[in-house]
């Protein structure tokens, strides 16, 4: 007999049916919020995975085009691999989800969350993160939750809590906080340049939305919940690391990690390693976990110095930031390219420029968004951390990385009016030692500005971390972490943003969650730093947008036209429009509402189109001067045509001013002519004139 509980939340009813579907997962919850559905699930294997030193953890978010009416579109006519939209969703639920399981524990877990339907004003995303906490909840797998979700807006400076369709187009803020019982514990936004205040408060508003979501969690547990398993710890043997401490000293270990040069730091380690390889030889069960052992000693040794001792392994003050450098225009030939270094870690961003046509389509769950004209990709080659593997695409990193840029870059993006572009940017990871995402949102800024994109204001990013002790109060926020700070740390808290407020935000810890202290602390050290980067590196680089894009963009000159002659210009079957094109060159997006672009790379091809698109949306009144080529050539006459499904003729009296007894006596087929126009005939024609023009 299955179990149903409900409550209201934000204005919508969320029902969780629970064992009813699914029984033989660990835990299952069948999620009801508004008409959105989903089935949640939580699995765990009956026995640890050998050989490995991590979490296994698997989050799967599963879009059905079912769930919104529609059938998936191409030849195969079945969902295929993952949307990004279904990428960034599984990371958004891993990353709360992932510091509440045991450190020790190294069973396999998936939990999936399959979407059966959408309502567009209850977000499916939304649903399928609290359906994951409440399924792992109540199930068996070892997990210190529950948590909890709330998705925030802002709009006319006020909070809306799980904003619905039309609430969400208006909103300044797109806002995801996920919490324990006493601390927030995710943080995932995109704003338009909120300040810092203000995201403060809106997280802390829905911190106290969650814990009504947790209490009612609670009470789902307290009567379905299942006793939780025993499981074979992974930990590494106390009396190994004391073994290991005779033979290499913690001060020992602190000369190994503290230098500034990643490469030098790895070498000392392997040169550890094998040391205590030779020392260890003859214990297997110690060898098997010796890799993992000296992470943890690095780990404890880095925590200790920075916590107790204020010293970073790179010797840098707790709130100073790594050598910058940025400059632009380092490529030649592309639209527009950007270099910006921290340390040791280096991106170059190119943008490409198209028309609004290159624009990416989108097919998916959410039914209000079909395309968009600004991409921002990432890539994170092996090369770029010393290592030789095969490229096999973008992974989950990179989608995710890729997307957090491309969020805090949209804010500031010039209208499709103001700048009717598709934009492309693409960074590329030249090097890296942590925090390559902030890295990519200043060479992205800077590239589009190198590319004339009229943005609103430069945009920097840049993260923060974080070291515990015993207690809450046992902490210290580092600015501008490196790898071994993000490794070893306890959190990589990403900002970015501009002068005048947070356009994107990214929170990832390790702990089970962070106080109000930590989180403002967090977010004043960023604007400090974020303030530095725009002022001292990136404007003395480029300060602003070109005034116009480069020599080698396409070019865009926009008319509008009445809607109502649309038809007149695209022709039948595209035939008209079609036309212009092979005769220019040029690319033509026409909207619906009589905005018509023209692209291309020679200004006197897309004058020319221009001319030809006007000629054919305007009524012929007498007076008017045009030129055109004759096409056809009759005894009464000649046939012109002016643009491509435009045509007039000229009477043979009105071709000279003398009298002449044949046509082609003056006009041949191919001849370009002006002519002027008398109006219309007896017959409701176009008539021309060619003697009538003015000399």
């Amino acid at each position: 007999m299955y179990k149903s509980y409900s409550m209201e939340l934000a204005g919508r009813t969320l029902t969780v049916d629970v064992n009813r579907v699914a029984k033989q997962a660990n835990g299952a919850a069948l999620m009801h919020y508004g008409d959105t559905t989903v089935l949640s699930t939580a699995t765990a294997s009956e026995k640890p995975r050998e050989g490995i030193d991590f979490f296994p953890l698997s989050v799967e978010y599963e879009e059905k085009m079912y769930a919104v009416g529609k059938i998936p579109g191409g030849f195969n006519k079945r969902e295929g691999k993952a949307s990004e939209n279904a990428i960034l969703t599984s990371r958004v639920i891993d990353r709360p989800m992932r510091p509440l399981f045991p450190k020790d524990y190294r069973n396999d877990v998936t939990l999936n969350n399959l979407v059966l339907s959408v309502d567009p004003d209850c977000a499916p995303e939304l649903t399928a993160m609290l359906g994951s906490a409440i399924a792992t909840a109540i199930s068996d797998i070892p997990f210190d939750g529950p948590t909890a979700t709330t998705q925030v807006g802002l709009i006319d400076g006020e909070f809306v809590f799980n904003p619905n369709a039309a609430q969400k187009a208006v909103s300044d803020l797109q806002l995801t906080v996920a919490s324990t019982r006493e601390k927030v514990i995710m943080i995932e936004a995109g704003a338009n340049e909120v300040p810092e205040d203000k995201m403060i408060e809106a997280i802390f508003a829905a911190h106290e939305v969650n814990q009504k979501v947790i209490a009612f969690i609670d009470t789902i547990v307290a009567e379905c919940g299942k006793p939780k398993h025993s499981y074979t710890s992974c930990a590494v043997p106390e009396e190994l690391f004391e073994a290991m401490k005779k033979i290499v000293t913690p001060e020992e270990m602190e000369v190994a990690v503290f230098t500034d040069e990643k490469q030098k730091r790895e070498e000392n380690i392997r040169q550890i390693k094998e040391k205590l390889t030779e020392e260890f030889a003859d214990n297997e069960e110690w060898l098997a976990v010796l890799d993992e052992a000296v992470y943890q000693y690095q780990k404890k040794t880095v925590r200790k110095m920075i916590l107790k001792d204020h010293k970073r392994p790179d010797g840098r003050q707790i709130d100073q930031i790594r050598p910058l450098a940025a400059e632009v225009d380092l490529i030649p030939r592309v639209h527009g390219s950007a270099m910006f270094t921290r340390g040791q870690t280096q991106i170059c961003n190119i943008c490409t420029l198209a028309p609004l046509s290159e624009a990416q389509k989108i097919d998916g769950l959410d039914v209000a968004e079909t395309s968009k004209r600004y991409m921002h990709h990432y890539n994170f080659p092996s090369y770029s951390v010393g290592e030789t593997k095969p490229s096999r695409g973008p992974g989950r990193r990179e989608i995710g990385h890729g997307a957090l840029a491309e969020r805090a870059l949209v804010p500031v993006l010039p209208s499709e009016t103001e700048f009717p572009y598709a934009i492309r940017t693409v960074s590329e990871t030249f090097e890296s030692n942590g925090s390559t995402s902030q890295a990519s949102i200043c060479a992205s800024s800077m590239s589009l500005m190198a590319a004339g994109v009229p943005i609103k204001s430069a945009v920097a990013g840049i993260s923060c971390g974080l070291v515990t002790g015993e207690t809450d109060d046992d902490y210290i926020v580092l600015t501008d972490i490196q790898g071994l700070e993000d490794f070893f740390g306890d959190m990589d808290f990403k900002v970015a943003g501009t002068h005048k407020g947070i356009t994107a935000i990214q929170m990832d810890i390790k702990i089970h969650g962070l106080t109000r202290p930590i989180i403002e602390e967090a977010i004043a050290k960023t604007k400090i730093a974020r303030t530095y980067i725009l002022d001292e590196v990136m404007a003395k680089a480029i300060a602003e947008p070109r005034s116009s894009v480069g020599e080698y963009a396409p070019k865009i000159i926009q008319i509008n036209i009445d809607p109502q002659k649309i038809g007149d210009v695209v022709g039948q079957r595209g035939k008209t429009i079609n036309a212009i094109i092979e005769q220019t060159g040029v690319k033509i997006d026409i909207t619906d509402d009589g905005a018509v672009s023209i692209c291309g790379t020679d200004k006197e091809k897309m004058a020319e189109a221009m001319d030809m698109i006007r000629i054919i949306t305007t009524d012929f009144e007498a007076g008017q001067v045009f030129t055109g080529k004759v096409i056809s050539i009759k005894e009464f006459g000649a046939f012109l045509e002016f643009a491509p499904g435009k045509e007039g003729m000229v009477h043979i009296s009105k071709i000279s001013k003398e009298r002449i007894d044949k046509v082609e006596d003056v006009l041949s087929l191919g001849d370009v002519v002006k002519v002027v126009c008398l109006g219309k005939d007896k017959m409701g024609r176009i008539s021309f004139s060619m003697k009538d023009i003015e000399q």
